[in-house]
């Protein structure tokens, strides 16, 4: 009696226990994955009677952001391709009766485990026929830069048919073979510290008052003349308060100054500092008897931006494939008409974009930017580099400091969206938001 029952045991359990590769597939997020091939362990419910399971597990890892910035959150999917054994048994198994479990290792730049979960759910299984794939999620955040290896892991099958029983499955000879590679950047924020003057000019030895926003709360800042790309003598340093915002006073007594800037730390950093903003020391040299001095005034603009458009409409892309959704970014012609030496930079940001019931992340929006300058203008346009736009912000185009500056210019850039393969289908929208400064 013992035996017929021990037996027919194993053969309501054989099959469900040895599901060491079984689930519902699911779709992969956006990135290349590589299908590489491990020994697995796994030990089947001692309730089952058979013995453990050798074998080889061919599984994948995909990413929804190869490129990520340091900060970043990355979404990893694992996903058993081929299992390590079939169903042993002739008794056909039930849909949904299984939930996997399991981990990514991290190497390379950042180590650690990433543990991921798939949804209880799979096709049935025929007796004696192979067990579909299954998928499992997880997330973790980058903290480091570099590249970032991720390989198959530990897994654990979990079955609710008869009974709750599980099959914990280990890579034999870990790690496993590495399946993907992200690359990941330090994320370099975007200065927005800025400077205005209470007066544009003054006299040999006038003070001029400083107003400074958006620096470090309760950083020593430095308040410098500068003559072109040169620093003066003439300095003074303020503390910023509790908002970043400051107000001081700085006496110019260098002639050749062109402009003030305002910067933390112990020298000028574009990265930590604003301006410079012209400045001009008034000629008080003394008119020679017999003679008259004549003089006019230039006076200086504004830097203003203008769009060709608000709106852009990406290329359709279709359900199940995904890939490149692309488009132009409007014109934007920038008019720098404030003379002195400052230059300019353009920036831009971008929201998630938001659809039906499903949203794609603002890292997937990349440009490559692109800039022209009008003849004649003092200072050349420069455009910023190929890459993803981001949430963070990246560069459109800019324009050195310089001892004159100035001009007129248009940016332009070639937009692409790197849609998820799976996307639901509908329109979906972001907001590309421009700065200039």
């Amino acid at each position: 009696m013992g035996s017929t029952r021990r037996r027919r045991w194993a053969s309501l359990l054989g099959g469900t226990v040895l599901v060491v590769t079984a689930g519902g597939a699911l779709a992969c997020p956006a990135g290349a994955a590589t299908n590489v091939d491990f020994a697995t362990h796994c030990i089947p419910p001692a309730v089952a009677g058979i013995p453990p399971i050798d074998g080889t597990t061919t599984a994948s890892i995909a990413v929804d952001n190869a490129s990520p910035k340091v900060g970043d959150t990355v979404t990893v999917t694992y996903t058993v391709v081929k299992p390590a054994a079939s169903n042993p048994t002739a008794i056909a198994l039930p849909a949904d009766i299984m939930t996997p479990t399991g981990k990514v290792t991290l190497g390379g730049a950042q180590t650690g485990d990433v543990t991921v979960a798939g949804p209880k759910k799979n096709d049935p299984v025929p007796g004696n026929g192979p067990f579909p794939s299954f998928s499992m999620t997880g997330t973790f955040k980058v903290t480091a830069a570099g590249a970032i290896t991720l390989s198959p892991g530990d897994y654990n099958i979990h079955t609710s048919y008869i009974l709750e029983l599980d099959t914990p499955c280990t890579v034999t000879n870990p790690p496993a073979p590495v399946s993907q590679t992200v690359t990941a950047t330090d994320a370099t924020p975007v200065n927005n510290r800025a400077i205005t003057l209470g007066s544009a000019s003054g006299n040999v030895g006038a003070a001029v008052t400083v107003t400074g926003s958006k620096f470090t709360p309760g950083a020593t800042v430095t308040l410098a003349g500068r003559s072109g790309d040169t620093q003066t003598a003439d300095k003074a340093t303020v503390t910023a308060s509790a908002d970043g915002s400051f107000s001081g006073s700085l006496v110019v007594n260098d002639k050749t100054t062109t402009g003030i800037v305002a910067y933390e730390g112990s020298a000028w950093s574009a990265g930590k500092g604003a301006g410079p903003a012209a400045y001009v020391v008034n000629d008080t040299t003394p008119v020679p008897a017999g003679s008259q001095k004549v003089t006019t005034t230039v006076k200086g603009g504004t830097l203003s931006m203008s769009q060709a458009g608000d709106s852009v409409a990406l290329s359709a892309v279709d359900f199940g494939k995904g890939g490149a959704s692309t488009g132009a970014l409007n014109a934007v012609t920038v008019k720098d008409f404030r003379g002195g030496p400052a230059g300019w930079s353009l920036t831009g940001k971008v929201t998630d974009f938001t659809g039906p019931g499903a949203k794609i992340d603002a890292g997937k929006l990349s440009w490559t930017p692109a800039c022209t300058t009008k003849a004649g203008s003092p200072s050349t346009c420069q455009a910023g580099s190929a890459g993803t736009v981001g949430s963070s912000g990246a560069t459109l185009a800019s324009t050195p400091n310089g001892t004159l500056t100035g001009g007129e210019f248009t940016a332009n850039a070639g937009l692409s969206l790197d849609v998820p393969a799976f996307t639901p289908p509908g329109s979906y929208a972001g907001v590309l938001t421009l700065t200039l400064s």
